[in-house]
Formats: C-alpha cells, sequence, structure tokens
C-alpha cells in the first residue's frame, strides 16, 4: 500500500513537471456593463466618456462609461478558449490540508465547513498568514468549544512550480483543562496554484503529549473547467499500534469569487471491517485585496 502511493506521487509530480509551462503577468480588462453583457480585452484607449476595448472576437468596440457597471483586470493565461478562467478562490488549500502556497499581502478568506467549522485567513505578508477559527459547539447544548489559531509561513522556491510551506494549527477547548491540541507540519508543493500536488508530513499532540508516529499527507488539486477543480486529499495516520489511510475525492465549484467544496473521505484499516464514506461539504468567501 505505502509503495502504490510512493509511485503515485511520483508520477504526478512528473506529469506537472512535464507540462509546466512559464506565465507571463500580461493583464487584460474585463468589462461588465449595465444590461449584463462582459467583454474581455485590451484598453486601445480610455477617456471620461468612453473606453476602447480590443477583443479576440468582436475586434475593438467601444462602450460608454455610463454604460459600464464594474471593471475588473484579469491575466492573459486567465483566457482560454475565449472564455475567462476565473481565478481559485482558495488556492492556498485542499478541503482542508494547506499547501506550499501562501496568501498575498492584504488577502484572506472566511472558510465554513459543515456549519461547525468556522476560520477566517488573511495575509499579512507575501510569505506570512495568520488564521483563527472556532467549532462553536456552545449553540448546542453547551457542548465543550474549541478554538484554534493557524499561522503559516511560505517559500516560494520557483515562481508558479514549487513552495514550502511551514505552519501549525494550535488550539484548545474553552472552559475545560488539559485540552490543548494541535499539528506542527510542513509541506512541498509542486506545479502552479490551479494545478499542484504537495507531500508533506506533521507532529500531532493532544492533552500534553505528542503522538509516537508522524501525520504524513498526499493532496492534489487540477483545474479542468473554466470553473471547476479536481481534489484529492489523502492521509496516512498510525497511533497505537493501528494505521488508517484515509483517502478523498471530489471537486471545487466557483461561483464568482466565492467556492464550493464537495467530496468524500473513505478511511482504510485493518480494523474497520465495513464500508465508510464520509461526505464533505464546505465553502470559501474570499475578501481584501484580490490582485
Amino acid at each position: 500500500m505505502k509503495m502504490r502511493i510512493v509511485f503515485f506521487v511520483m508520477f504526478c509530480i512528473t506529469v506537472l513537471f512535464a507540462n509546466a509551462q512559464n506565465t507571463g503577468d500580461t493583464l487584460l480588462v474585463k468589462i461588465e456593463t449595465t444590461d449584463g453583457n462582459e467583454f474581455i480585452g485590451q484598453v486601445i484607449s480610455d477617456d471620461s466618456t468612453k473606453t476602447v476595448l480590443k477583443t479576440e472576437k468582436l475586434g475593438e468596440i467601444t462602450i460608454l462609461k455610463a454604460d459600464i457597471k464594474n471593471t475588473e483586470s484579469v491575466q492573459v493565461q486567465q483566457i482560454k478558449d475565449g472564455k475567462l478562467w476565473f481565478e481559485n478562490p482558495q488556492s492556498t488549500r485542499y478541503f482542508w490540508s494547506p499547501n506550499g502556497y501562501g496568501l498575498k499581502r492584504g488577502e484572506g478568506y472566511y472558510q465554513n465547513i459543515w456549519v461547525l467549522w468556522n476560520q477566517f485567513s488573511y495575509g499579512v505578508t507575501d510569505y506570512f498568514s495568520i488564521g483563527a477559527g472556532i467549532v462553536p459547539a456552545f449553540l448546542f447544548g453547551g457542548a465543550p468549544t474549541p478554538i484554534f489559531i493557524t499561522p503559516k509561513f511560505s517559500i516560494p522556491v520557483k515562481k508558479d512550480q514549487f513552495n514550502i510551506g511551514v505552519g501549525a494549527i494550535v488550539g484548545t477547548v474553552l472552559g475545560e483543562e488539559g485540552t490543548g491540541f494541535g499539528i506542527l507540519y510542513s509541506n512541498a508543493t509542486f506545479g502552479s496554484r490551479d494545478a499542484n500536488v504537495s507531500i508533506g508530513g506533521g507532529a500531532m499532540f493532544a492533552g500534553g503529549e505528542w503522538a509516537p508516529s508522524p501525520l504524513i499527507n498526499f493532496s492534489g488539486m487540477f483545474r479542468i473547467t473554466n470553473r471547476g477543480y479536481f481534489i484529492t486529499e489523502n492521509y496516512l495516520i498510525s497511533a497505537d499500534g493501528t494505521t488508517v489511510v484515509m483517502f478523498s475525492a471530489g471537486g471545487r465549484w466557483i461561483i464568482k469569487k466565492a467556492a464550493i467544496d464537495y467530496g468524500l473521505f473513505l478511511p482504510i484499516s485493518s480494523d474497520i471491517d465495513t464500508f465508510i464514506a464520509l461526505p464533505w461539504l464546505g465553502f470559501t468567501i474570499p475578501f481584501g485585496k484580490t490582485n
């Protein structure tokens, strides 16, 4: 089982590097008009009354300023077959596990998983972000309520091809003694923000004790449409003489600038003699600086 996982990881990395391309920073403009139409192209001229846009299919068009509802800059690599491929609202994470990419300074997002998990993250610099979250179980009969923080450093080794992430999730349960918990982790991400795989590991602790074996993580995210991604997030966990392999598969669907994540998690172990499939549902809303 472990050898199959290793071979699969190496295969994905090879494919990503074989298809890696250098991306430029050429900017285009997307103009949304008051009648609901959208036009993407290069600004030829712009004054107080009108904007002249050079588009791929319509050529040069003139749009009156009075008819413009919104203007947004986009990169040329976001345009494929005449369609705008929406920016990933949560390129720094898979379903839950982080990757080596980080939030840029001023960027942030709110993530919710199955209503209970609530987390905010914010980019303090281009290389450091901080987050905080809560599982408000107190809303359900006064149950214990976990809170946590999530500091993270992101190190770009090669732009859009190789990033390293180092961070932690550290928390406690409100009103309870000796309930500190957390994970100290590091990971390596190969590929761009739109298509990548990550290999990482983490040291887990709870109640003042460290787990004897590290958590091993392998995840991947691949763009398949202008709005959709395929995501897989997988873990190898060993504790108390038992090893559990957690596989997952699903996707991310972009709605404007927000995203919905969905999938199934499948735990496999010699101690589990029945088929178990755990559904996953979450959404992410970005805020702050977005370019």
